[in-house]
């Protein structure tokens, strides 16, 4: 999904770029454009809304072996990457070789790597249909996490059928077991075993963007810290919302709101409110949000989901993903709903793209703060 900014925020001034450094005290933000140029911006309010990073653990491989799946870009190359695979697995003459190509492994079984590994698996079948040279039992698709089960932040009456979904289709789930290392051509796991493969996909979760380490406030847990009405504690005329603010949770005293797109959303809006209300435009609000629930959309007619936590399977679960995703955008719905229609009239088209190079979307770039992801950038 991508919408078009200048289209939904018409009376907002865009400046493509990446803020590299905040100045609170001074008002000001430095932004080095998509030429490599740096400009500095001042502002009367200031809203951090930067988002997470993928949070790599520390452990050694991931950063330059490892696939992301978080971005545009990211989720582009990423089916390019696996689609490559299946042609060069196709006419390999090692067996090895072979073997190694059609395995791809993902690691972390939350929200994004379950789907992730079911959609995938979608994909690479549907990749085989005019390759006689290769069957879907020579492709190999494993889902790992050192946690219990998957989807360990569901209920397990949705957990419990999901799991099943992915094995019956053959996948191989792991489960309470970690990734020790990423190498070119292979997993090594923390029970000492390995799996030879040229794809690690890293969906383990996400951590503050860095950019809050840089604007010197006080942060909890690397998140911004801010107040229930998302003031940034410490600094006046400063606004946090999403995954980069720590926003407290009033239905659950001491703890945050999780780093979800339902908070982000919400936030968002409330952020606008009193950012308005401090100029003198309306009355601030606390933000104040239940959880209605999750979606997790397996792939063809199978997915979960817990409506104001009724869990539900199957189709009716699927109608209900595909209804929450279409309601949630704030753009282009009837393009998606149209899509969605095509894909169950007529059989998925698989083509690359190869648009982007993977120096674009290396990991290890995405953990680091801005000014040092382009040190070249930012010496203006």
């Amino acid at each position: 999904m991508a919408v078009p900014l200048r289209g939904r925020l018409r009376r907002t001034r865009l400046v493509l770029g990446d803020a590299v450094d905040v100045d609170v005290r001074g008002r000001t933000c430095t932004i080095v454009d998509v030429e490599g140029r740096a400009r500095t911006l001042t502002w009367d309010r200031l809203v951090v809304t930067s988002g997470s990073v993928t949070r790599l653990l520390s452990i050694p491989g991931v950063g330059e072996h490892a696939k992301g799946f978080k971005s545009v870009a990211e989720a582009v190359f990423l089916r390019d990457h696996v689609l490559r695979q299946i042609e060069l697995a196709e006419v390999a003459t090692d067996p090895a070789e072979r073997a190694a190509r059609a395995t791809f492994v993902v690691v972390g079984a939350g929200y994004t790597g379950t789907e992730l590994v079911a959609q995938g698996q979608q994909l690479t079948r549907a990749a085989l249909r005019h390759r006689p040279g290769l069957s879907e039992r020579d492709v190999r698709w494993v889902l790992i996490d050192v946690a219990p089960r998957v989807l360990p932040g569901l209920d397990e009456r949705l957990a419990g059928p999901a799991e099943r979904v992915l094995r019956k289709r053959g996948i191989e789930v792991r489960l309470e077991t970690g990734v020790a290392e990423v190498t070119e051509d292979c997993v090594r796991l923390t029970d000492g075993s390995e799996i030879p493969t040229r794809t690690v996909a890293w969906c383990v979760g996400v951590r503050p963007d860095p950019l809050v380490e840089a604007l010197g406030l006080p942060a909890e847990q690397g998140r911004l810290a801010v107040s229930t009405r998302l003031e940034a504690r410490g600094a006046e005329h400063v606004f946090g919302a999403g995954d980069v603010a720590a926003v407290p949770d009033v239905y659950h005293p001491g703890r945050l709101t999780p780093m979800t797109v339902q908070h982000a959303v919400r936030q968002g809006r409330a952020a606008g409110i009193n950012v308005a209300a401090s100029l003198g435009h309306g009355t601030p609000r606390e933000y104040r949000h239940r959880d209605l629930g999750f979606v997790v959309d397996l792939g063809g007619g199978q997915a979960v989901a817990d409506p104001l936590h009724v869990p539900i399977t199957g189709w009716p679960a699927k109608v209900i993903t595909r209804g929450y995703h279409l309601l949630a955008l704030p753009a282009n719905r009837l393009r998606v709903a149209a899509d969605w229609l095509t894909d169950l009239l007529a059989r998925r088209q698989v083509v690359q793209f190869g648009m982007v190079p993977e120096q674009q979307v290396t990991l290890a770039d995405a953990d680091r703060p801005p000014a040092v992801r382009h040190p070249a950038r930012s010496r203006g």
